[in-house]
């Protein structure tokens, strides 16, 4: 049996972990222990979490868990986001050069992640390019927020269309997954950590992976982790 701890980036990841990763990794005897919020702070002994834009108080707060979960079944595990990642992050700079392929850039800077947390039981994953780029897996899903938008849907459908995969769409802070859907459902902006998970429950985990390869291998690598 495997027991793991995930850091999440906000409410929506963390509501999607527990809804969904949680019952279908539990399959494979992996189960999740903790999911919790990233770290941005620490101030007299007590952690401030949620959409930290520092790294270190991330990287403590991982290494304080590590120490204290020493066993070989204890595994961690992150879900942040590429876009607007901590300045501090390891490896940003160098990573630059890589700004026109987006995968080698993410899993970069994971390895980067891996190195500078050191341990064999954390695995990152930095999410290409934010968690709304799944949503558009199968943009039909939006029907379940209003089912007579149907040219918001479309439009939606339209910019999916536009690419090899979802996680490649993220062209800069207006263009952005979580801002072109809310340029369309401006509700989903309001109720971001409820809806995310519920849209994602209506497309299915395997649709979703099916159009989302770097999610995908790391799904896969949390499904193994009772065999390796």
């Amino acid at each position: 049996m495997i027991r793991l701890y995930l850091f999440a980036e906000g409410q929506t990841e963390q509501t999607f972990a527990d809804n969904i990763l949680k019952l279908y990794l539990a399959q494979y005897s992996v189960f999740m222990d903790k999911i919790m919020l990233i770290a941005h702070a620490r101030k007299k002994g007590y952690v401030h979490r949620g959409d930290g834009q520092k790294y270190e108080p991330m990287k403590d707060d991982i290494l304080r868990l590590l120490k204290q979960e020493k066993g070989s079944k204890v595994f961690f595990t992150t879900m942040i986001d590429l876009y607007a990642i901590a300045p501090d992050f390891p490896g940003l700079a160098e990573a630059e050069s890589l700004r026109q392929n987006p995968v080698q850039r993410v899993e970069f800077l994971e390895q980067r992640f891996a190195e500078d947390i050191n341990d064999y039981r954390f695995i990152p994953y930095i999410q290409l390019h934010e968690y709304e780029a799944y949503l558009f897996a199968d943009p039909t899903c939006f029907e379940y927020l209003d089912a007579s938008r149907t040219k918001e849907i479309e439009a939606l459908q339209a910019i999916a269309n536009q690419y090899e995969t979802p996680e490649l769409i993220n062209d800069g802070q207006d263009t952005a997954p979580s801002k072109r859907i809310i340029a369309q459902f401006p509700d989903y902006g309001r109720a971001k950590s409820a809806f995310g998970s519920q849209l994602a429950e209506r497309i299915g985990l395997e649709v979703i992976r099916s159009r989302c390869p770097h999610f995908n291998t790391w799904l896969s690598r949390l499904e193994s982790l009772n065999h390796s």
